[in-house]
């Protein structure tokens, strides 16, 4: 960076503060040609005029009988903490011990008069120089910041366009869930609320960022890719064998993840790949450990896995399948709380059921298949929850281990 480029076609400011009239006057005639300057006799005067000037340096003379230099220097630091004009002293002092202190205190320089006019001069635009360039790499680091956080926000959309086109695509091919991904989104987002304001797995949950775990889920389906036709689409129960084929979107889609990691390895946010890695991974295991790939029970399932799984199997439950009928929300609410601790984690049906209103809300705008009734009342979760290890199972709805299965 050249010299030439960073001088300025406007005067530079100088402030210069001292409380000896003639050394003052004498200063401003010889710096007075080259820059503008304002000379001021005391603190109280210099604050004053700093309300109404910003000057481009400060020449500032330490030994004052009210305020010495040091003390205005510090004033200055402690009221601005972005203060970044450069501040040379004047003194009479000629020991190092006086140079060491104001250097210590951030001072761009240190002369001693009686001083040299054309070496006060060229001290001056040398210490004017570097601020300028420091100012100009300042702007630099601060335009750089800003088109780094605009192409991040670029990439960041592009990215969320492209995990939409997936999800769509999973859909077209398992053309009967219309609206289960983006269904299932936004009841994975009332949950994460409820979550933080209740405080439930609060030391798991302040890790998360949420955006990108809101759009990994987009892809908790994306194995379905690899399904044939014939079992994604058939119009009734699944034979053993081809219940392991459907099985296997869970294999298929860790396989997707796993490329697609690998492929963008040099450009992708990964943060948002291993959320989608738990989600496709986990979400079709259960709290009693019947559930697959791996047969996993308790906290033993990531905790995005088991939340996933409550969202997954109430929106299946609420839709309608080539397979069912789609039910309504208050029957499919007493089937996820009569399996709380055995299909899903016991903390997170409560905190399920504590948000019905709202999801009632979601589904009842339209954003659902399920049949428009409102939701049970809280003493009948009550009874439910406090029936659902004892004998009185009888409910009045299809067997609950049918809908669940046919469900997930």
């Amino acid at each position: 960076m050249s010299k030439d480029s960073v001088v300025p076609q406007r005067k530079w400011t100088i402030v210069m503060v001292d409380d000896n009239i003639a050394s003052m006057a004498a200063g401003k005639a010889v710096l007075k040609d080259k820059f503008e300057v304002f000379t001021v006799p005391s603190a109280k005067k210099f604050f004053l005029l700093m309300q109404v000037v910003k000057p481009d340096l400060i020449l500032l003379d330490i030994e004052m009988p009210e305020t010495n230099g040091y003390t205005i220097f510090r004033q200055l630091i402690a009221e601005n903490e972005d203060f970044d004009i450069p501040v040379i002293f004047l003194t009479a002092r000629n020991d190092p011990g006086s140079e060491l202190e104001g250097l210590s205190l951030g001072a761009a320089d240190y002369i001693s008069k009686p001083f040299s006019p054309p070496l006060l001069i060229k001290r001056i635009e040398n210490t004017l120089l570097i601020s300028e360039q420091r100012n100009e790499l300042k702007r630099f680091n601060e335009n750089l910041r800003e088109m780094i956080g605009t192409q991040t926000a670029e990439i960041m959309e592009l990215q969320s366009s492209i995990l939409e086109v997936i999800s769509e695509l999973v859909e077209f091919r398992d053309n009967f869930t219309g609206g289960h991904i983006k269904r299932t989104g936004k009841l994975l987002e009332i949950l994460l609320d409820a979550m933080v304001e209740q405080g439930v797995y609060a030391a798991e949950t302040e890790k998360w960022e949420r955006n990108l775990l809101l759009q990994s889920a987009l892809l908790h389906d994306v194995g379905k890719i690899g399904i044939p036709d014939l079992i994604l689409g058939k119009p009734g129960k699944l034979t053993s064998d081809e219940r392991a084929v459907m099985e296997r979107h869970v294999e298929i889609g860790e396989q997707i993840i796993r490329r697609i990691r690998q492929a963008g390895e040099d450009t992708l946010d990964h943060s948002f790949l291993t959320y989608a890695e738990i989600l496709v991974s986990f979400h079709h295991e259960r709290w009693d450990g019947s559930g697959y790939p791996r047969g996993l029970a308790g906290e033993e399932i990531p905790l995005l896995g088991r939340l996933m799984a409550v969202v997954d199997v109430f929106d299946a439950l609420i839709s309608k399948r080539p397979y069912k009928e789609a039910m309504s929300i208050s029957t499919a609410q007493k089937i996820m709380l009569e399996n709380s601790g055995a299909h899903f984690d016991p903390q997170l049906i409560d905190l399920f059921m504590s948000t019905r209103e709202k999801i009632y809300a979601l589904i009842s705008t339209g954003d659902g298949e399920a049949e428009s009734d409102p939701p049970f009342d809280k003493g009948t979760a009550t009874r439910n929850r406090a029936t659902r290890n004892g004998v009185d199972r009888k409910v009045d709805f299809p067997a609950t281990s049918q809908a669940l299965y046919a469900a997930s």
